[in-house]
């Protein structure tokens, strides 16, 4: 951890002079160590982004941020990477896949020690999101956190990284990065020639469309620096149109308020009664502008064992992940990026996909049943300790089928 807090050495640290050091052989190797690490990709940027410092105030100034009080508390920090960590004089950025790979082997569960002694199951071959989305009585879950938490992940193999750079460098200054602190970690991925950033404000890669995550580590090492690439999305604008509550305003720019990847994760109280049924069944984040960008169609499979689908989340009623109490649930999601909600907001997400379950339902008699099993499940949380969690479930039980 020392790594995330400041610089490992003075600026400069033992590095000789850099006519003593062949750069592009050193990054070349970079380049080959990261591969062995399970990165994609890897691209080196300057510290220089004054598009970016003028874009994100033009975002804060009109609000868009929401409760995200982070993105403003930095200041330029954020926009100048030397400022956040002195000495820095470049910016290696890695790219790394996390889509769950679809074996040929059939969909069977293993089983994974986890914390506690609690087991939870893998399932290699994960549920195709489209046909989750469209059962609304299970739950959806962005894709990205159906494994093991990305920082952790991120954060190991980058920190080997640098280790493995200060074995043949000696001692040099760094700090690596995994979304963990003010980094425009788009920006610099764009600049250092990972791909070009969409419309839906992502970044996009021919390779790999966006189903990757990115994580970077800061350097004084005088890389030489790559070419941004060139954008491809044209006069393409589904990621807009996709989007279930408007929230793409304009191309490149996004108001985080009516995200539903905000309102399930970042949003800490109610979810706006207006914006409730829009969200569907999605219970975590949303993947919806992802999926109808058609560069996503080269979206490449991670090998990543960590990054394998846990307790069935691809593919579950959202009655039985109801059902987890507050112990079930740390034991289930330990390990998980989802764990940093708390079972009240995960409980509060829940209740709404719930009640837009019921008003999706029709009145049929086959669908008399599930619809009961719902209102017995959201009746039993009626009462439940917390306010917010109160609101959404009697919120649920209001919604009939329209």
């Amino acid at each position: 951890m020392a790594a995330m807090e400041a610089m490992n050495t003075a600026p400069g640290g033992n590095v000789t002079a850099g006519q003593e050091q062949d750069w592009g052989e050193l990054l070349a190797r970079i380049r080959a160590w990261g591969r062995e690490l399970g990165f994609q990709s890897l691209g080196v940027s300057d510290v220089h982004l004054p598009e970016a410092e003028r874009g994100l105030s033009a975002w804060l100034e009109a609000g868009f941020h929401g409760e995200l009080d982070y993105m403003a508390r930095h200041g330029v920090k954020r926009t100048r990477p030397a400022e956040l960590v002195p000495g820095t004089l470049r910016v290696i950025s890695a790219r790394m896949n996390y889509l769950a790979a679809t074996h040929t082997s059939g969909g069977t569960e293993t089983e994974l020690p986890i914390a506690q002694g609690a087991i939870q199951t893998l399932r290699p071959r994960p549920a195709p999101p489209q046909a989750v989305l469209a059962s609304p009585e299970r739950a959806y879950v962005s894709r990205y956190a159906l494994g093991r938490d990305y920082h952790k992940v991120l954060r190991a193999r980058l920190q080997a990284l640098a280790e493995r750079v200060t074995e043949e460098v000696g001692p040099f200054g760094y700090r690596v990065f995994t979304d963990s602190a003010p980094v425009m970690e788009v920006e610099i991925g764009r600049k250092a020639g990972l791909g070009w950033r969409g419309k839906h404000t992502l970044l996009l890669s021919r390779e790999a469309g966006s189903a990757f995550f990115l994580g970077e580590i800061y350097t004084d090492l005088p890389l030489p620096v790559d070419a941004p690439v060139a954008e491809h999305c044209g006069s393409c604008s589904r990621c807009l149109s996709a989007c279930p509550t408007g929230a793409i305003v304009a191309p490149y720019r996004l108001d985080a308020r009516r995200c539903i990847s905000y309102l399930t994760i970042e949003l800490k109280g109610s979810i706006p009664e207006e914006l409730r049924p829009l969200v569907g069944n999605r219970v975590y984040g949303c993947d919806d502008c992802q999926l109808a960008c058609p560069w996503n169609s080269f979206a490449q499979p991670s090998d990543e064992a960590d990054f394998r689908v846990r307790n069935g989340l691809d593919d579950v009623e959202l009655v039985e992940l109801f059902a987890w109490n507050e112990a079930e649930f740390r034991e289930r999601m330990a390990g998980s990026a989802i764990l940093r909600i708390g079972h009240e907001r995960w409980l509060r997400n829940l209740a709404v996909a719930m009640g837009n379950a019921l008003a999706a339902m029709g009145r049929a008699a086959d669908a008399a049943g599930r619809a009961q099993a719902i209102r017995d499940a959201l009746e039993a949380r009626s009462d439940h300790p917390s306010a917010l969690v109160r609101e959404h479930v009697a919120w649920a039980r209001a919604q009939t089928p329209r």
